[in-house]
């Protein structure tokens, strides 16, 4: 048996690993499973070819790394044996990201991948929530993926020379601006009147206000700010959407798996999505430009991806080909109206 750990040991140490290799907690592994069944059952029901985009996750613990559903990018990472429950072979490191990450970008080759840590260290720490917000990120890999994604952002000259892409947060946006704001607020009331409209006519009345004031409020945009105004409400907006609209299908469609429902903190999927509608719109009735800042585009966007799915119903088939405009779905709208 000593013979045995001394081995054992020597094998581990050139990988990094000091006594014996790492591993994915169960409890982690049955969030992720249930994160890729959701995702591959669903997502092209819900918006078509979204299958096509990868499904790559980089799992982050407090002292570990591991790479699910993608290639290994280099020697920092082992493969520590393929996973039935995961269909992936698990690569893994010493921990490089801070823990509570939850992000998308291409962090090894141009192929987006899920950036996450466990639940309990992210801001959503329970697991159905946890779930969902994987799939929110699995959207950005779709939009990401698609060709020309990042040719196109380039193109929208927004960066400032910054080449790490820090700008989509840090951009120097006018969320102090007291008519900017008052604006802002005045656009979200009419965008929530026209979502919450109970007839057609009534709907289409509201629709046609809230529209003349969203080009009002583009035009007193800088041109540049503006277009960082539809890149927010285009990426994160329909992502945050995505999310609630998964989450609705999951919960009508979708049993959850045996080993996920038998969690001491499952939540079931239609609950889920019921607290992300009632957020959305409670988010929408308290909006504040100055404060929330970049925030503001998330349930904002959210909502215009709902009430475009009650008046032009085909407007997921033209999303991804028109980025960072969703202007151009409602002029599908006026047109039809005319």
């Amino acid at each position: 048996m000593r013979k045995f750990v001394f081995l054992l040991s020597i094998l581990l140490v050139p990988f990094g690993w000091s006594i014996a290799a790492p591993s994915i907690e169960e409890i982690d592994r049955i969030r992720i499973a249930e994160a890729y069944r959701i995702g591959e059952k669903l997502q092209d029901e819900l918006w078509p070819r979204w299958s096509a985009a990868p499904f790559g996750i980089l799992f982050i613990t407090d002292d570990t790394e591991f790479l699910i559903r993608h290639q290994k990018p280099n020697d920092e990472f082992t493969s520590i044996g393929y996973d039935k429950l995961l269909k992936s072979e698990i690569f893994a490191r010493p921990r490089k990201f801070q823990k509570n990450f939850l992000a998308t970008f291409p962090a090894f080759d141009p192929t987006p991948i899920i950036v996450v840590g466990k639940a309990e260290n992210t801001t959503d720490k329970s697991s159905t929530r946890w779930v969902f917000v994987v799939l929110h990120e699995h959207f950005h890999q779709l939009q990401y993926s698609r060709p020309g994604y990042f040719a196109d952002v380039d193109a929208l000259d927004l960066s400032g020379g910054d080449t790490t892409g820090m700008w989509q947060i840090n951009y120097p946006f006018p969320y102090k601006d007291e008519v900017v704001a008052k604006d802002f607020r005045k656009l979200t009331d009419l965008l929530l009147a026209a979502y919450e409209a109970n007839t057609e006519a009534d709907r289409r009345s509201r629709l046609d206000a809230y529209l003349a004031a969203r080009n009002a409020f583009a035009a007193s945009l800088k041109p540049a700010d503006y277009r960082y105004a539809s890149f927010q409400l285009w990426q994160e907006g329909i992502s945050r959407y995505a999310q609630y609209k998964i989450a609705e299908l999951a919960g009508r469609k979708l049993k959850p798996s045996k080993a996920f429902s038998k969690l001491a903190d499952f939540v079931s999927f239609h609950k889920e999505a019921e607290r992300l509608s009632t957020s959305t719109i409670e988010e929408m009735r308290t909006l504040d430009l100055k404060t929330w800042e970049r925030n503001v585009f998330y349930p904002f966007g959210a909502v215009e991806g709902l009430v475009l799915d009650r008046l032009n119903p085909n407007w997921q088939s033209t999303y991804l080909d028109e980025k960072f405009a969703l202007e151009k779905s409602y002029d599908v709208i006026a047109k039809q109206s005319k």
